[in-house]
Formats: structure tokens, sequence, C-alpha cells
């Protein structure tokens, strides 16, 4: 299982059902979804690196109506009773803006062709199709004390630290690494001018997040109080926390990590 230290909290909204609204394919290795209904007006937009529980159709017959409110282990092992021929795909995806006052909410698919299930549903454009989601809160959290960051990650990431670094406070200084598979997939950022934005293009062939690792144990870091995200690829999370830990004396408590997926 994926390593993490982001704790789960569920809203009071439940579980909420909406449509695809809009689709499209931003980039070569990205498609940003729109979902809207009359439930995401009730949305809490925490901002930063909220997070959900994404279910969607993989066939005409697939319901969501017998989905639990809470997908904790009580809520996981219902769904596992469900019928296989109509239960939805679950997934997690952040939130990359929300729209309450539109009933709106956007979500960054990372696209490989046929890979996985989430990317070529989304490839798909499926505008008009039904989805359900449970909102499960942020993970990121600037540490007591801290103004500055260190924030890694590779393209799984990419929607969570550029939430964190759009809604962090005007004064926070530090360096964030975003790793991609191509040129073209940077995304606008907005950042305080304090915190210094670093593109890596990986290098064909190279493993993912392993260049955004490399360039995290070159930075020079200096000795003041620090609050550090490091998510995507596993190797990457947990690897980055280590090489912190051990190797720059800082404390557990003040990273934030969470292996989002790992390449086999």
């Amino acid at each position: 299982m994926p390593a993490s230290n982001i704790a789960v909290t569920h809203a009071d909204t439940g579980l909420i059902t909406a449509e695809v609204s809009r689709a499209e394919r931003i980039s070569p290795h990205f498609v940003r979804v729109t979902l809207s209904g009359e439930a995401l007006h009730d949305w809490r937009d925490l901002g930063f690196d909220q997070w959900l529980r994404l279910a969607l159709p993989i066939a005409e017959q697939t319901c969501f109506d017998r989905l639990s409110d809470r997908f904790d282990m009580r809520g996981y092992l219902h769904y596992l009773t469900l019928p296989r021929a109509t239960r939805p795909v679950i997934r997690n995806y952040t939130v990359r803006e929300a729209r309450p006052e539109h009933g709106e909410l956007d979500i960054d698919f990372v696209v490989h062709g046929t890979e996985g299930v989430a990317g070529p549903w989304a490839d798909g454009l499926p505008i008009g199709s039904p989805v359900a989601l449970i909102d499960q809160g942020c993970g990121f959290s600037l540490r007591e004390g801290s103004r500055r960051v260190l924030l890694a990650g590779e393209e799984s990431a990419l929607p969570a630290v550029l939430g964190v670094l759009r809604d962090l406070p005007a004064d926070t200084t530090g360096d964030a690494i975003i790793e991609v598979p191509d040129v073209a997939d940077r995304q606008p950022v907005t950042a305080p001018a304090g915190v210094e934005v670093h593109w890596l293009v990986r290098r064909h062939g190279e493993r993912p997040g392993a260049g955004a690792l490399d360039a995290l144990t070159r930075l020079t870091i200096p000795a003041e109080p620090l609050t550090a995200f490091l998510v995507g690829e596993q190797q990457l999370a947990t690897g980055g926390r280590r090489h912190l830990v051990n190797e720059r004396g800082i404390p557990k408590s003040a990273i934030t990590f969470c292996g989002y997926w790992r390449r086999r």
C-alpha cells in the first residue's frame, strides 16, 4: 500500500453526485474535467490540496446509489460487497479548482494512453457522464512558526502542489519542485513571490519522480523552521522524507508525505 501520513477527514456532505459538464485536453498529458451539480453548491472549499474519492462509471449499468457516505474501512468493506457488474471504480483525486458559487469543480487527470482506468475515462472527454464523490479534506498545513516550505511532486501531484502554492500566505518563502513528462505540461503558477518554482522535464525512460528527488537532495535549505510537502510516486515521497530526516535533520513532524501511486 502507498505510504502516507495524511489524515482523512469526512465532510458532512457525504456522498454527492454530479455530472461532467466540460472536458478538455489542456496539455499532452492532462485532461481537465469539470463536474457540475446542485450538491456542489454546498461544497466546502478548503483550497490547498483538498482531495476526494471519485466514483467513476465503467459500464452503462454502473450505479452509485448503494455507495456509503464515508469511505472508511466500513465503507470500503461495504463497497466490496456490491455486485462487480454495477459498482463504480473509485480513485483518489485532488481538486484543481472549486467554484461552489456556480456548483462546479475541476479535476485534472493525467493520461497515458490506455494505461489505468480513470485516465482513459477522462481521455474520452466524457461529457454528460455521471459521477459520485466524497470530500476527504486537505493533507497540507503550515507547521506552526514556519513560513518556509519545500514542496515536491511529479505530474500526479501537480494539482496538489499548484493548489498549495496558490493558497500559501503571501509572506511564505521556499522552493517547489514539479516534474512533468513534457515541457508543454507546465501550467500557470500563482505563488508567493518568495517561493521559487523549479519545473523539471523528465528525460525519456527516466523513472517518474527520480528527477524531482535528485533536485530535492541538491537544494540548499536554510536553517529555519520548514514545512515540507512531498507527494506523488512513492519513491519520491518516501525517499524525499528519508533524506530530509536523515541528511538534513528536519523533524518528521514537519514533513507531510503521501505516495499517490507506486511504479511497479
